[in-house]
């Protein structure tokens, strides 16, 4: 059940209808019947296992609370931790755990006629990290075990965020939960705008540009040096506009009934240095690797030094590339990110001694010129399936051309260009002035006949424009 799709609109009415009409006393049943008919919808198999997941997390929880011996709750802890671990990579790893039991079992000599992987659940890379970070902070003391079922398990499967989050802390959307707050009307204005902004950037930004980018991908031997470059360039706006419209859609929605979930864009294209970037870009993701993978090894390697956090660094990302997929690509898709990263802390006398000779402006610029390059050639080896073919489209990017310098269309019409580049130039305008005030607050103290002919216009834009037909998101593979 996509954001983009009947089914969704009439389960998101008749939700939205019966949350703001049943009494308090309702609400969470409400948004979890909901949750599960959302999730069900895929699959019945991914709402058992979602289901069993936060069981099992909600009473783990509890066990590991309910000892006051600091050994016993290490031990409850990491009972916990890795059983949430195992569970999540029994299913992301099953196609290799069902050809290693293949050679066991059927053909010791070969790999060949595997047996296809069972299903990857919808959600669970997202919702397994929630329930990690509510048994971490747990057993640090930082709050204290859930008591109310219902409460955690809408924590858990609120379907807004299921698919691909935002990664929200227990604290935070725990406390939004139980407040039971009536939604105040500017909640619901705010929350319909940024549903508008969100399918601008996914229906239009990246609908309009995505089958030719893709096109180019899925033919890699054929395209020509610089319609290799141009899919390069363009492939992190399309990335952009797909997942960051799904996030200002999950934002908009649970705006609407009364949840503020955390932003996951934050500008990324302006950022100067990978590191930044990455404080920019799913940043709830990236901070959620912060908080429970890189501090606490960096912590244990503090003896290291500089080295240990070198190896943290790596091993955050290397980690962080394995969460996107099993190969060896994700693998180098992260570690590039790593080495970047280190080179900027090792180099930081190197980039002042630039910035003096260059001047400020032309500096950022440059700067921000080549943190684009690195994410969108380092993107090479997330979107291919293999290694072997994201090197040969590396080497093979150039100015080439097979016949006429329109290749670097890449296939898209003139329409589809000037739609998109037109698309891109007001989103990056919005998100520069959205940087300096509130412009829904903005918006909502102007007169009713400038705010609803902004209402009128994203709307004619939206029907006028839109590519209804590109329905799947990105990162709902993860």
């Amino acid at each position: 059940m996509s954001f983009i799709s009947i089914e969704f609109v009439l389960l998101f009415s008749c939700t939205f209808i019966l949350f703001h009409t049943v009494n308090i006393r309702y609400k969470t049943y409400i948004l979890l019947a909901a949750s599960a008919a959302f999730i069900g919808f895929y699959h019945i198999g991914f709402l058992i296992t979602a289901i069993l997941v936060s069981l099992s997390s909600f009473y783990l929880g509890q066990w590991i609370d309910l000892s006051t011996n600091e050994k016993c709750r290490k031990k409850r802890f990491v009972i916990g931790i890795v059983t949430l671990i195992l569970c999540w990579l029994a299913f992301k790893y099953d196609n290799y755990i069902m050809s290693f039991i293949h050679m066991l079992f059927v053909n010791k000599k070969t790999l060949s006629d595997q047996p296809s992987p069972i299903f990857f659940p919808l959600g669970i890379s997202f919702y397994t990290f929630q329930a990690i970070s509510y048994l971490t902070e747990v057993y640090w003391q930082e709050e204290r075990s859930e008591k109310e079922l219902p409460d955690f398990m809408l924590y858990m499967l609120f379907f807004m965020k299921f698919l691909s989050g935002p990664i929200e802390r227990s604290k935070d959307m725990l406390t939004q939960i139980k407040s039971k707050k009536v939604v105040e009307y500017h909640f619901l204005v705010q929350g319909t705008l940024l549903i508008a902004i969100g399918l601008i950037k996914k229906l239009i930004l990246a609908g309009y540009i995505a089958p030719y980018i893709d096109g180019i991908f899925n033919s890699i031997h054929t395209a020509s040096g610089a319609q290799l470059l141009m899919a390069c360039l363009l492939y992190p706006i399309e990335l952009y506009g797909d997942f960051s419209g799904y996030t200002d859609i999950a934002l908009g929605g649970s705006y609407m009934l009364g949840f503020k979930l955390s932003n996951n864009f934050n500008r990324p294209f302006i950022a100067q240095t990978t590191a930044d970037f990455w404080r920019r870009w799913h940043m709830s993701l990236s901070f959620w690797i912060r908080d429970y993978l890189y501090m606490p090894l960096s912590a244990a390697l503090r003896k290291w030094e500089e080295k240990g956090i070198f190896l943290s660094l790596m091993i955050t990302f290397v980690a962080l590339g394995m969460w996107h997929g099993t190969g060896w690509n994700y693998v180098i898709y992260g570690a590039i990110q790593g080495v970047v990263i280190c080179y900027e802390m090792k180099t930081p006398k190197l980039h002042k001694w630039i910035k003096n000779k260059l001047g400020y402006p032309l500096f950022a610029a440059l700067s921000i010129i080549r943190t684009y390059l690195i994410f969108a050639i380092s993107l090479i080896f997330f979107r291919l399936d293999s290694v072997r073919e994201a090197i040969y489209y590396i080497r093979h990017i150039s100015f080439h051309v097979n016949s006429t310098w329109k290749e670097i269309n890449i296939g898209m019409p003139d329409h589809n260009c000037i739609v998109a580049g037109s698309a891109l130039v007001m989103i990056l305008v919005y998100e520069y002035f959205m940087d300096k005030q509130n412009l829904f607050e903005l918006l909502g103290r102007q007169p009713i006949c400038v705010r609803w002919g902004v209402y009128y216009l994203l709307i004619i834009i939206l029907f006028a424009l839109g590519q209804f037909s590109s329905d799947n998101f990105i990162y709902l593979q993860f």
